[in-house]
């Protein structure tokens, strides 16, 4: 009965450090200073949802909290009232 060791068949390569390091992001609404987001806007609003109807994290459109929160109310808001669907 034979028995193989991981080390002999797996050559280890040392690769350079490639990552890619991701730029920062800055929230739209405090760059264009806006003070409220409006449920009835609906293409602003889309673009902070997926194809599948899920609202985008903050880590991916890139806005700050205090915005996060109001876009996902005023989804909320918009879902209701069925300006948005809830799943597309």
């Amino acid at each position: 009965m034979k028995v193989k060791t991981r080390s002999t068949t797996r050559k280890l390569v040392r690769k350079k450090d490639t990552r890619l390091v991701p730029r920062k992001r800055f929230c739209r609404f405090c760059v264009d200073n806006v003070k409220t987001i409006d449920y009835k806007d609906i293409k602003r609003l889309e673009n902070f949802i997926t194809e599948r109807g899920k609202i985008l994290t903050s880590r991916i459109s890139g806005n700050c909290a205090k915005h996060q929160r109001r876009i996902t109310e005023a989804i909320k808001k918009a879902r209701f009232v069925s300006l948005i669907p809830y799943k597309k």
